[in-house]
């Protein structure tokens, strides 16, 4: 879990220097070469000349250089962006079946395996092979489709029906809500992993987790759990 928490400081740190550049200007007044950005995830250290700033919420993050190649850089940053919006979706299912009383999201599977296959107390007139079978070859079709598109920027953000209130109208807006998105589910996918940690230490959903935090919290924290701080 100290993994977690240096990803933590990170977040907390990267939003308070985001996007940071540092330019030189000749002395007739025109405009100079750019000096190294300042990487605001390590104070004192540059950014990567291919970590310009231009991507939402680059910080300059990327101590084993997996982005040089300019190819690869664009395939990890939709795959995070992809992979930031399942944890904000599986971090909320985590905490909404719990919060709504169907148990925890570890007890919401077993009750489909023993052949009580309900969703929100509603029985589900197929079976878990049939539901999982009828997702696989959805997902498969979602994401060949996806993939299919050739506008790099669409295949990450679609809008049409995917922005029906027409959020992402405006160009400055649109590059604002990508940065809170990709901030968000950063923040989301620490979250899920926090939650899959709780649940192998003791077994405890998120919200019984905060529950017993809320009622003790100088007793029931991060600092009095082992899985959280190894080695304490």
């Amino acid at each position: 879990m100290a993994a977690i928490s240096s990803v933590g400081a990170f977040v907390a740190r990267a939003s308070t220097f985001a996007g940071r550049k540092v330019q030189g200007a000749a002395s007739n007044g025109t405009a100079g070469k750019m000096s190294a950005r300042a990487s605001p995830w390590f104070p004192g250290a540059d950014a990567p000349a291919y970590l310009d700033g231009s991507a939402p919420c680059d910080y300059g993050f990327d101590p084993l250089g997996l982005g040089k190649v300019p190819s690869n850089l664009e395939r990890f940053q939709e795959a995070e962006l992809i992979h930031c919006r399942w944890a904000m979706l599986g971090t909320a299912g985590c905490w909404g079946v719990e919060a709504l009383g169907f148990g925890t999201w570890q007890d919401a599977p077993l009750a489909a395996l023993s052949g009580n296959e309900t969703y929100f107390g509603k029985e589900i007139p197929l079976s878990l092979p049939a539901l999982a079978g009828i997702e696989f070859f959805v997902m498969a079709y979602v994401e060949s489709a996806r993939s299919s598109e050739t506008d790099r920027t669409k295949r990450m953000y679609p809008g049409g029906a995917f922005d029906p209130a027409g959020l992402a109208s405006d160009p400055k807006e649109f590059e604002i809500l990508k940065r809170k998105e990709i901030a968000n589910g950063r923040l989301a996918m620490v979250a899920f992993l926090g939650i899959i940690t709780q649940s192998n230490a003791n077994g405890m959903g998120p919200v019984q987790a905060w529950a017993a935090h809320v009622a003790d919290p100088w007793n029931v924290s991060a600092a009095q759990n082992a899985a959280a701080v190894p080695f304490l």
